[in-house]
């Protein structure tokens, strides 16, 4: 054990600390991403399951938790029906289940009672977003027409995402059925790629031209203009598998001030941000983002947050000679903000990862463990995190980590929960 706090630490295997610290802070707010930190990654989302346990200890933690996750709540694909599926019909909606927080990336807002609302965004953006799943069927079916393997249709069904919002191409099952063509795999990235630029074009024809831009899930950070890049396929590595086509704003540190601007009313009475601030109205850049919760949130009732996500990457590119890090990950930016404003306001914010590498998407890097022999036991340490080893400045501090994914994760969340009734 570290005689650090816990939120000076990298890396910590003190699940117990980090119950403790959660169940000593009142003013405590914890955000969290769903899919594989919650629920395991799989290559189809319907197949997706949900604990039970889990959705109760969420309840018990009313006010003080929410979810941040570029998924959706809404949908044939999104997690309310996940949920649902958990428990008996009716039981969800009755007994206020459902997940609280941010979808979209934190353009689609729910409480516990499954209302749902897509503050700042228009019907004609709507419009263009339900038109975009056919066209993404209709590229793969073009793109994959000389494959004729009889699981290409069914590969195309699990791949088209049909979220209301955040309208999505998730090609885990085509990197499986291209397992031995991986230059094949690589085109249909690049393939993809080229049709969400397309659809932006399109959006810009109809004077929607500021209201879209692509999300590739993981990525290599942003290049110089602020669009993310994708991250290229390997034999060992799936690379970029999710494109996903989402409103402006839709960005997880946004999200994280909508969050705290509702938290601030819920134990004030006031929006430090207005009652109508979203996530579109947020600055896009994170010293902005601080110094406006700087100017506009008082010190005085700024909560401890904990900041839960499973992806975070760090890629090593050689130019000139010399060695430059690509950072990206769907919950770098988000958990890097919480870190920030942990430092900014002294409030002994915690960053925690869950390892994800063990689900079925194969695109993330395991955390590397060593034993540690100990007088009374033996424990363990780790050695190695998601990111790139020779990264050594990665400004993102992970102060704990759950080397053994969701379901251990899960157990601590539980006990959080638990202790904070008592």
């Amino acid at each position: 054990m570290s005689n650090l706090p816990l939120f000076e630490q990298a890396w910590s295997l003190d699940h117990d600390a980090l119950i403790d610290h959660c169940v000593r802070q009142e003013n405590l707010l914890m955000i969290q991403d769903l899919d594989g930190v919650c629920m395991g990654l799989v290559k189809d989302p319907l197949t997706r399951t949900i604990d039970p346990a889990y959705v109760h200890a969420a309840q018990q933690l009313d006010g003080h938790f929410y979810v941040l996750t570029n998924g959706e709540h809404i949908g044939n694909r999104g997690v309310n029906q996940i949920v649902e599926q958990a428990f008996e019909p009716g039981t969800v909606a009755n007994e206020g289940l459902y997940l609280p927080g941010l979808a979209a990336g934190g353009v689609q807002w729910q409480d516990r009672w499954g209302t749902v609302s897509h503050p700042g965004v228009s019907t004609q953006e709507l419009a263009f977003l339900t038109a975009v799943p056919q066209q993404i069927t209709q590229h793969l079916q073009q793109q994959t027409a000389a494959k004729s393997d009889p699981q290409t249709q069914t590969c195309i069904q699990a791949a088209v995402l049909d979220n209301p919002v955040s309208p999505t191409a998730n090609l885990n099952v085509f990197y499986d059925l291209f397992a031995d063509q991986i230059e094949q795999y690589g085109r249909l990235q690049q393939q993809m790629q080229a049709l969400m630029t397309a659809l932006l074009q399109q959006a810009q024809t109809q004077g929607l031209g500021q209201s879209f831009f692509v999300h590739y899930a993981p990525n290599l950070g942003k290049d110089q203009q602020g669009n993310e890049i994708l991250q290229p396929a390997t034999p060992e590595d799936a690379g970029t598998t999710d494109f996903q086509f989402m409103l402006q704003g839709g960005i997880k540190e946004a999200g994280v001030l909508v969050i705290l601007n509702r938290y601030y009313h819920q134990r004030t009475g006031q929006y430090p941000l207005g009652k109508d601030f979203n996530a579109r109205q947020a600055p896009q850049s994170q010293a902005a983002l601080i110094d406006l919760v700087k100017e506009k949130f008082d010190p005085a009732d700024m909560p401890t947050l904990i900041g839960v996500g499973d992806t975070v990457t760090s890629k090593a590119v050689e130019e000139k000679g010399e060695l430059r890090f690509q950072r990206g990950g769907s919950d770098r930016n988000f958990l890097h903000l919480i870190q920030a404003l942990g430092r900014e306001f002294k409030t002994g914010n915690v960053v925690v990862y869950v390892d994800s590498s063990g689900g079925e998407v194969k695109n993330r890097k395991p955390l590397q463990l060593e034993p540690t022999p100990n007088t009374a036991h033996s424990s363990y340490r780790v050695v190695a995190g998601p990111g790139d080893d020779r990264d050594t400045h990665d400004p993102l501090t992970l102060n704990v980590v759950f080397p053994q994914g969701h379901q251990q994760y899960i157990q601590c969340f539980r006990a959080i929960a638990q202790r904070r009734r008592l």
